[in-house]
């Protein structure tokens, strides 16, 4: 028996377990918000890149969609690779590559075709940093503690929202958004880098195993065990019905409020309430899904959407209501990446998590891509929001079903030594 099997012959402690490995979290949290640089970063330069070309906002923001696409493709391919190297090289080496194709968007001459093959270079410099690299690491060191460590790495996603919005619109006043690409992308890597590299590791990334024939046995399913179960079809459902409806509810929140004769500024402001209470969500999930039966938890948040459209629905005209329903969607927006990946382990173990829950990632990558356009085409097709809310509603609920449906967890996965 290698030693890395004999470490977990013992359960450790939560705190035995923060203590052992007390950066890893923040460190793949930091890893986390590289892997979204594209999508809470673009926010600043759509307007100013649609005016310098003469593009619409469509035009500007195409590659983001080609981006999500590409990610779903090889989400499962590099979720296996991520089992058989290990995350660390992964990580390291998609920090460098993301960061650098995102600075040179600001190499764009205007040309159609060369800003799409910009986006396609960034879409693959990502492959590298998407979500399970980050969390299989954490799910390596962390058992006890696994929802509130995967909780803090997931927050990597509320710090890009709140950090990369204002440092893009604050080196364009500066420098133009040409200049401002590569020098956000210089800053983030100076930050995220150090910190990967030194404190980024997977339980079984330090021993440098190199051979699966090396590596230890991990408690799991296979991936074709996994893909052939009726929960792992029921987390996919609930994977791609949630990412549908909250990533669209998020993206067209302030023209929800708008539409309701909110101003602008105003309804920016009430939609600010949906970042920060995402931070909050992440946090307190992650403490519950330590404490309760995590299917029970994620059926319960995922319903929280849902009433935030019943109050749109029924008294979106006024500031408390639209302030509540923010809230509701921000709570859950902070939670249901957490839920999923915790779920995933719980019931299929490390073994080949990196496979199953790549594809996983890819319902949830094809949720976010067209979910958007789903809620456009139906504004579009009846001039109100009524009709996505509703829908909204409904597919949440499903997906709250669905999660409430699965069966006690089969695995309580015990993580190697630290």
């Amino acid at each position: 028996m290698t030693q890395a099997v004999e470490e977990t012959a013992g359960a450790m402690t939560a705190g035995a377990e923060w203590r052992r490995a007390p950066l890893l979290p923040i460190a793949a949290g930091l890893g986390y918000a590289t892997s979204v640089i594209h999508i809470y970063g673009l926010g600043p330069y759509i307007e100013p890149i649609s005016q310098s070309f003469g593009w619409t906002r469509t035009q500007t923001t195409i590659g983001l969609t080609l981006a999500t696409l590409v990610q779903a493709v090889f989400s499962i391919p590099i979720g296996l690779l991520v089992d058989r190297i290990g995350p660390r090289l992964f990580g390291l080496a998609g920090v460098l590559l993301t960061t650098a194709a995102f600075a040179m968007l600001g190499t764009a001459t205007g040309n159609k075709g060369q800003w799409l093959f910009l986006w396609a270079l960034l879409a693959l410099a990502t492959l590298p940093v998407q979500a399970t690299v980050w969390t299989s690491a954490v799910a390596s060191r962390f058992a006890k503690s696994r929802g509130l460590a995967f909780a803090v790495t997931l927050c990597g996603a509320s710090l890009a929202a709140a950090v990369f919005p204002l440092l893009g619109s604050w080196l364009i006043a500066r420098h133009g958004w040409q200049g401002a690409a590569p020098i956000q992308a210089a800053i983030w890597a100076a930050i995220a880098f150090p910190m990967i590299f030194l404190f980024f590791r997977g339980a079984h990334d330090r021993r440098g195993i190199a051979k699966p024939a090396d590596r230890p046995d991990l408690p799991g399913a296979t991936l074709g065990e996994g893909v052939r179960s009726s929960i792992y079809h029921r987390l996919l459902l609930a994977s791609l019905l949630f990412t549908f409806t909250i990533i669209a509810l998020v993206v067209h929140f302030v023209p929800i409020l708008t539409t309701r004769g909110t101003s602008p500024m105003a309804a920016a402001g009430i939609a600010a309430l949906v970042g920060l209470f995402s931070i909050v969500g992440r946090l307190a999930t992650g403490l519950l899904l330590d404490r309760f039966r995590g299917s029970m938890v994620g059926a319960t948040v995922f319903l929280l959407p849902a009433i935030g459209c019943l109050l749109l629905l029924l008294g979106g005209d006024n500031w408390g209501t639209q302030a509540a329903a923010a809230a509701m969607v921000g709570l859950t927006l902070g939670a249901e990446v957490d839920v999923i990946v915790y779920l995933t382990t719980q019931h299929f173990g490390l073994r080949t998590f990196g496979g199953l829950y790549g594809g996983l990632l890819m319902a949830l990558s094809v949720g976010t891509a067209t979910g958007p356009l789903g809620a456009s085409a139906l504004f579009d097709a009846s001039g109100s929001y009524a009709p996505f809310l509703w829908l909204t509603i409904a597919l949440m609920a499903a997906s709250s079903v669905t999660l409430a449906s699965l069966p006690r967890s089969a695995f309580a996965p015990v993580p190697p030594g630290g």
